[in-house]
């Protein structure tokens, strides 16, 4: 901000006025926003709404030193200070790539390097220049130099003309630009359409990206880049979804239908066709799991239910449950479990699970009711252990049954009982 003081109005001051230093800094602006214009590359640059009544002369005036003031030059690449619509950033082949920028989104500041300056937003640095001017100009009032500040608010209104010539160049610049753009769009199209046509197909994720990739080892420039990269991340998510359905189908291959054999062979060429999902679906732990399901299945065990009705024996094991015949039904189960009823023999497993469970439950419960009953000390010390040995046979026997935690936090009951 520069400081209050006028000593720029005494003739033949050696000193930079700071006139002059804030036209050096707007200067020196415009060299960082031709830079800007040049690294952008897009087609959003804000337009000015000038008012064209009212313009002072450019012609340079003299002061009382009779030193002439000077006039600020154009310079190339500039932009304007107030944002209105503009055109789509993206480039021309964005239309058949249903990939459009917003032309409401802020433009990125792209640095690039190569000992160039730094960009500059030309929406916030022109505004705070000006802001400083303003504030200049017044502190001078407020010091009782109104003459100054007058005098100098009129060297920054004579810039007012050179918007015109500013904006008339960006003008030429986005249509050089846009033509090159236009040009770059045509000879990418095909690659474009290309990748578009597999995602509708929803082809494998490998052809996406390696198209995909082809086209960013073009440098088609920052639109189409990242319109490529996110076709990439589409086909991703298709081909995931595709691989989650597979997934689950070869997994009930082998729990639910006992084809181990067939389960190992699609998982291989599962895990081959989606080498780039394995850190989602864990292709190898289903891997491992068929393998140990199959090593545990008793091979004489699926060559039985070659020529016996695993139908007729899943009715017979519902027959046991139902007599209370828990040990014939276990057998009849897991043997059930070898054959192509091997997802309805682990349903009815879990049905006779809970059964023999509740029967052990029923069993310890009526133990403990004698047991508060008894009087004497010792019987009902013997009483409750005896009540919590069917608990231990319930866990013992179907170690993962679904009243899991109710026979624990009993058998914890029963165990604080007997501490009493």
């Amino acid at each position: 901000m520069l400081t209050a003081h006028c000593s720029y109005l005494e003739p033949g001051a050696s000193r930079l006025s700071p006139i002059t230093y804030i036209y050096f800094l707007m200067k020196h602006f415009l060299l960082l926003l031709s830079a800007f214009a040049l690294a952008a590359c897009v087609g959003n640059a804000p337009s000015p709404e000038t008012d064209p009544s009212g313009e002072p002369s450019v012609n340079a005036e003299r002061d009382s030193s009779g030193q002439p003031s000077t006039t600020p030059e154009s310079e190339s690449g500039t932009s304007q200070s107030t944002v209105q619509s503009a055109d789509s950033a993206t480039p021309t082949a964005e239309t058949t790539t249903s990939a459009p920028s917003k032309a409401s989104e802020a433009v990125p500041l792209t640095d690039i390097g190569n000992g160039q300056p730094a960009p500059v937003d030309p929406y916030t640095a022109f505004p705070t220049l000006v802001d400083g001017v303003f504030a200049h100009a017044n502190a001078l009032y407020k010091a009782g130099l109104a003459d100054s500040a007058v005098a100098y608010l009129q060297r920054f209104r004579v810039i007012k003309p050179l918007w015109a010539q500013w904006e008339a160049k960006t003008d030429s610049m986005i249509l050089a630009f846009d033509k090159t753009r236009a040009e770059k769009a045509k000879q990418y199209e095909p690659l474009v359409l290309e990748i578009q046509n597999m995602n509708r197909a929803r082809a494998a994720y490998s052809m996406v990206a390696q198209t995909a990739d082809s086209l960013i080892s073009l440098e088609p420039g920052d639109a189409l880049t990242k319109w490529a990269t996110e076709q990439k991340q589409v086909a991703y998510k298709n081909t995931l979804a595709k691989a989650k359905k597979e997934y689950a189908e070869i997994k009930s291959l082998a729990d639910d239908k006992a084809q181990f054999a067939e389960a190992q062979k699609k998982v291989t060429e599962f895990q081959m066709r989606y080498r780039d999902f394995e850190a989602e679906l864990h292709i190898q732990a289903l891997v491992d799991h068929i393998r140990e399901a199959a090593q545990a299945t008793d091979a004489a065990a699926v060559k039985y239910w070659e020529s016996h009705d695993p139908a007729a024996a899943l009715a017979k094991a519902d027959e046991f449950i139902k007599a209370g015949k828990y040990k014939d039904a276990k057998e009849l189960l897991n043997k059930l479990k070898a054959s192509k009823l091997r997802k309805e023999a682990n349903a009815k497993y879990r049905e006779l699970a809970d059964a023999y469970c509740n029967t052990q439950r029923k069993e310890t419960s009526n133990l403990f009711a004698k047991a508060q009953k008894q009087k004497d000390p010792e019987k009902k010390r013997e009483l409750l252990k005896q009540a919590i040995a069917p608990l231990d046979k319930c866990m013992s026997e179907y170690p993962d049954n679904s009243q899991k935690k109710t026979v624990v936090e009993n058998r914890q009951f029963l165990e604080k009982e007997l501490q009493k």
